[in-house]
């Protein structure tokens, strides 16, 4: 078991917590998030539960069985909406038929699976060590499996990953029986093994006009498969949107539970500490995880709903921005980068060059 070089999440070994197996290092983090989840439920009281989803690592290494205690607990302890939507993001690797009919048969009704692409000098570039024809044999299973939406993630702009390269990666994840693709350029993050090797010259990022393209291509080629892009980095059939995340863009209430998580209620955001040993330890003693917290202003709101509703096919409206913000924009009106017809519509929605540069727009207009 490795970490990814690309990977920046808050993830450890069994070696590095001192543990003879996955399985036993991940039950003592289990029973430590089902008393957050009692604690959350105190806290935030009757609520209905929209969506779940498992995600920042691997959670398909642990086993059915703990995935399911983790749903029956919150289950047990919150009102889930009907057909609530419970994602479990995979590795291709490590995806079984006991573990999909386990969590099947617990309410898990979606599945994201790690592709990241079909090449295997680009998942080697990563430090990935999936087979890339485990990809299509997961998704199959995932299928018969009864699972209702099943997506794919990607990542462009790998060093030594060309144009013909992610075209290839794109058409080999359209082939599948997906509903939802993810794709996301890459970001190096410090202190990662690929930050290293690119920082001694061994790897070379490629320049911002090709990963440009590539963005393009992956918009192109969902739309004629019939997957439309509904956030920046996302595109779906209709139905099949990520409602989870959907909820996050819109700005709604969020609870994230284990070491390292973040959450956001009533205004206030606040993230627990890292190490899942001190997270336990805090836990077992009866303590709260909380590292931090902040509370947001006014503002700040308004400023991040900018920020993550633009990222949307819906857009943000013109109304919801002061007179300043929206002379700031007009200009991209005529560059092309905002939709012309959405605008007269009283809506700031972004073409496909506007979601190139959409980091610049909110710059422009939060100035």
């Amino acid at each position: 078991m490795a970490r990814c070089g690309y990977c920046d999440f808050n993830t450890y070994t069994p070696k590095e917590l001192h543990s003879d197996s996955v399985e036993s290092m991940s039950q003592r983090y289990i029973n430590a998030a089902i008393k957050e989840i009692e604690s959350a439920s105190k806290e935030v009281g009757p609520a209905v539960v929209p969506s779940i989803f498992f995600g920042g690592g691997t959670p398909s290494l642990m086993t059915g069985t703990q995935i399911s205690s983790v749903i029956g607990a919150i289950r047990d302890r919150f009102e889930m909406e009907n057909n609530c939507e419970i994602t479990i993001e995979a590795n291709p690797d490590s995806l079984t038929s006991e573990f999909l009919a386990l969590t099947r048969n617990a309410g898990v009704n979606r599945i994201s699976i790690g592709m990241q692409s079909s090449m295997p000098h680009v998942l080697a570039a990563l430090d990935r060590t999936h087979h890339p024809e485990n990809v299509a044999q997961a998704v199959k299973m995932v299928r018969e499996h009864g699972f209702e939406h099943c997506s794919v993630d990607l990542i462009y702009g790998v060093p030594g990953e060309s144009i013909e390269d992610w075209s290839e990666t794109v058409q080999a994840a359209l082939a599948l029986e997906i509903d939802h693709l993810s794709a996301y350029a890459l970001i190096v993050e410090k202190g990662t093994r690929l930050a290293a090797r690119i920082r001694s010259g061994e790897l070379v990022i490629p320049p911002d006009d090709e990963t440009a393209v590539k963005y393009e291509i992956v918009d192109e080629m969902c739309e004629a498969k019939g997957l439309q892009w509904y956030e920046l980095s996302n595109w779906s059939k209709n139905g099949a949107q990520c409602r989870h995340n959907i909820s996050y863009w819109d700005g709604s209430f969020w609870w994230g539970i284990g070491p390292g998580a973040h959450s956001y209620f009533n205004g206030v955001r606040w993230w627990n500490v890292k190490h899942p040993d001190s997270y336990q330890k805090l836990i077992n003693e009866g303590n709260s995880p909380i590292l931090e917290r902040e509370e947001l202003s006014e503002i700040n709101r308004q400023d991040e709903s900018i920020m993550l509703k633009i990222r949307m096919r819906e857009g943000i409206q013109i109304d919801s921005l002061n007179n300043s913000q929206q002379d700031q924009v007009k200009r991209f009106l005529t560059s092309g980068h905002i939709d012309n017809q959405a605008w007269a519509n009283g809506k700031l929605v972004l073409t496909r060059s506007g979601r190139l540069i959409a980091d610049r727009i909110v710059r422009e207009i939060l100035v």
